[in-house]
């Protein structure tokens, strides 16, 4: 038995051994086109990699590949000119067999700011896009290069990375994933383009700018204006971002410049433009001259912003997303009877200081986003499930105290302590003033939508300007009353019929909260949502149980239920008689930019509506206009192709659609078609006409 046992444990052994044998054969023959991720353990946050994709060219002996760079929350690395400050990375090459050089391109930057210092570079993953230069073909390469890279936060980190592998180019093998990879990055490497012509490149030495012009028979959007150079008085100088005018399309860029080096020398020095635009990165090289160029005058001047922020911000009153707030405003009135006109004067002044702050707040909010580089937008934080139910909570807590079914109490000495110190409602006064405006921003007025375009565009100082004009438009009435305490006193005495008009403004309150807590489903299952209303529910039930009574929650319960019943009842009767009942909605398809050229370029009309469930103005439109005869016929049309941008959440794509049409809110509506390859806008609120005219525009 002891025998069998032995033969037993040698055959075992023996197949283990050939097992291995043959396994390590066939990894030691799979050929490695990639160095794997490396890292330094002295920075964690950045790790690189190089790869072949295995596609080669034998007649120009180059093999391809890339360095894919991927960096940690906000962390950051350079482009190959990186600005006021940072340093570019680089491959040192020199103990590498087999190679003469290596070519290295670069997609196109983003711009980001730190304390007052402008740099160019990239964030989260990119891939840099190489060419091999093999002396050799038929002979194996050594592939060893020491990557020094700097990456950035508020921190700056110079590192090396060892990367090094060998390869045949002969037997290289296509590798799937490098090749996505290389192709992913060498779409966003800027090229010439046949559309895009670079007319002017002048130097104004006396006022140290550059000022580029360009022609892009396509038209421009929202175009970025990059420069740089090779030679060593471009290298020691600095093209901040630029002044951008478009006038037709033509484009006048005016960058000013910064040297450590006192005035560059720029005349005759060539020099590479580099224009980002919406899908485009075109990139060309042309002689600075010092020719006077004359850039003409836009109609969009700061004044006029302001004017139609001042505007803007007053017809935000009525919109109706701030409905609710509406019942507070006038609750505040009523409650001033009775009042000195000093203190009606400070408590609306208190108000008006609270929409004003609120609105400096969201500028402070854009700006530290702008600064950071990240994708701005009008009322963004409607995306955000933590708002929205902050603002839930409020809602229900504003309604249920106007209802008089809770009150907070002060103990003796507080409120003694308050009554010394004057009236102690101003702090509410201010938080209301706070919260009218959190509710306000989903509306994009007509006037509103202009004003907040140009603010986001524009340089820190301009936007803080516009922001405070729209607030000041908007706590008008509020500063109205203020100048006028009378005013307050030209509403009925109080009676009995301040309560009833209480009781409705917490119901409309609490009709706001149904509203929002309707939004949650963009984040929540609905059976979760559906509990939190019930739980809601129940809880103001309760309260009014206690507050009011037992027979107070029947008659609530039986309003409701009846009001409720009744109303669908009346409506599956009258639907037909009183009302045309809606439709199906057509099918949308997502919002693709490269689908809508293609579209466009097989005769086809492309209608694109950019909206929000949170946005008030984009049900509007649907219900009363999209939905509605002749545009609902019209766009059921199969020559007429419809894409929906969704923005309920985060999205970078659909963010960068909005900015790059001039939008920084929802809704947006363009249609594009063979004789409007370029898109024709239409105006924030819908109607029939102007949606049936923009289809036949466009598809004429």
């Amino acid at each position: 038995m002891k025998k069998l046992y032995q033969h037993i444990y040698l055959a075992f052994a023996l197949l283990t051994t050939l097992f291995g044998i043959t396994f390590s054969s066939t990894a030691a023959a799979a050929p490695q086109y990639s160095t794997g991720w490396v890292t330094n353990p002295q920075h964690p946050p950045v790790e690189v990699r190089l790869m072949l994709t295995g596609q080669q060219d034998p007649a120009k002996h180059t093999v391809q590949g890339l360095l894919e760079v991927k960096l940690d929350t906000d962390w950051k690395t350079y482009w190959r000119s990186p600005g006021e400050g940072g340093v570019a990375p680089s491959i040192n090459w020199e103990t590498s067999s087999n190679i003469s050089h290596v070519d290295w391109q670069w997609p196109l930057p983003k711009r980001y700011e730190f304390l007052g210092v402008e740099t160019l570079g990239y964030k989260h993953d990119v891939v840099f896009p190489l060419s091999i230069h093999v002396k050799d073909m038929t002979k194996p390469v050594f592939l060893s290069g020491k990557l020094t890279m700097s990456s950035c936060t508020s921190i700056c980190v110079l590192t090396d990375y060892e990367l090094s592998f060998d390869f045949i180019p002969s037997k290289l093998q296509p590798s799937t994933e490098a090749m996505f990879l290389y192709n992913k990055g060498e779409s966003q490497v800027p090229k010439s383009s046949p559309t895009v012509t670079l007319k002017t490149l002048s130097y104004n030495k006396a006022e140290k700018k550059v000022t580029v012009v360009a022609t892009n028979s396509l038209g421009w959007q929202q175009p970025d204006v990059i420069l740089d150079g090779d030679a060593q008085a471009v290298k020691d100088t600095s093209f901040l971002k630029p002044t951008t005018t478009i006038k037709g399309d033509t484009l006048y860029a005016t960058l000013p410049v910064t040297s450590w080096f006192g005035t560059p020398k720029l005349v005759g020095q060539p020099l590479h433009v580099t224009i980002g635009d919406h899908d485009i990165a075109v990139e060309m090289t042309a002689t600075t001259t010092d020719i006077s160029i004359n850039i003409p005058s836009t109609g969009n001047n700061l004044l006029k912003v302001i004017g139609l922020a001042l505007l803007g911000g007053l017809i935000l009153n009525i919109m109706p997303c701030v409905l609710p707030v509406l019942g507070m405003k006038l609750s505040s009135v009523i409650s001033a009877q009775g009042l000195a006109r000093r203190q009606i004067r400070t408590q609306f002044l208190a108000s008006a200081a609270g929409i004003i702050v609120s609105f400096w707040l969201l500028a402070i909010f854009l700006t530290a986003m702008k600064l950071s580089g990240q994708a701005l937008g009008w009322g963004i934080q409607f995306q955000s499930p933590w708002f929205i139910g902050a603002m839930i909570a409020i809602t229900v807590l504003f309604g249920a105290n106007m209802l008089g079914l809770f009150e907070i109490r002060l103990s003796s000495n507080t409120n003694t302590w308050l009554a010394t110190k004057g009236d102690n409602s101003h702090l509410g006064h201010f938080i209301q003033g706070m919260f009218a405006t959190l509710l306000a921003t989903p509306c994009s007025a007509p006037f509103l939508g202009t004003a907040v375009a140009f603010a986001l565009g524009a340089d820190l100082i301009t936007l803080f300007a516009i922001f405070t004009a729209l607030a000041i438009g908007m706590a008008a009435p509020w500063l109205l009353i203020a100048l006028f305490p009378q005013l307050a006193t030209l509403m009925p005495k109080p009676g009995v019929w301040m309560d009833r008009v209480k009781t409705l403004f917490g119901l409309m309150m609490l009709t706001t909260s149904v509203w929002l807590l309707s939004l949650m489903t963009s984040f929540l299952n609905a059976s979760v949502v559906l509990g939190l209303g019930a739980i809601i529910f129940v809880t103001i039930l309760w309260l009014v149980g206690r507050k009011k009574g037992r027979k107070a929650v029947i008659i609530t319960l039986a309003v409701v239920l009846l009001g409720t019943g009744v109303s669908l009842f009346t409506g599956s009767l009258t639907a037909n008689k009183w009302s045309t009942p809606l439709p199906d909605d057509h099918h949308w398809l997502p919002l693709d930019t490269a689908k809508i050229a293609t579209e466009v370029a097989q005769g086809k009309t492309v209608f694109v509506d950019v909206t929000a469930q949170w946005c008030i103005t984009c049900k509007a439109n649907k219900i009363g206009v999209i939905l509605q005869e002749p545009v609902y016929s019209a766009l059921d049309n199969k020559n007429i192709v419809l894409m929906r941008g969704d923005w309920t959440k985060p999205s970078d794509y659909v963010t960068g659609f909005l900015q790059s049409h001039g939008r920084f809110g929802v809704p947006f509506n363009i249609v594009y078609g063979p004789k409007a390859p370029k898109g024709i806008e239409l105006p924030v609120i819908l109607s029939s006409e102007t949606v049936i005219n923009a289809l036949k525009e466009a598809s004429k």
